[in-house]
């Protein structure tokens, strides 16, 4: 089932994150924690998914993802830390 969502995976607590969309939020972060994909999770070990956020419609999604890429990084780790004091990978 189709669902739109934006996501951000980490490496670590408070170390690299990558704000992404997709339809599919299981299969996305499987595939990063698996590294079938070669680019910027798989070089920085971005494998923790550490906030998500379901959307009506992609074309709502994407708009999100924009808005939060062009945020500060204070505003992302604001975003986890509301959803994930600890860091914790959500995934699962």
């Amino acid at each position: 089932m189709k669902q739109p969502a934006v996501y951000i995976m980490a490496n670590r607590r408070n170390g690299t994150l990558y704000v992404g969309v997709t339809s599919n939020l299981a299969q996305r972060v499987w595939q990063h924690r698996e590294g079938v994909a070669d680019g910027f999770t798989q070089r920085y070990g971005c494998k923790m998914l550490v906030w998500f956020e379901v959307g009506d419609t992609m074309e709502v999604a994407i708009v999100r993802e924009k808005q939060i890429k062009g945020g500060s990084r204070a505003r992302k780790v604001s975003l986890i830390e509301a959803m994930d004091p600890g860091w914790n990978d959500l995934f699962g």
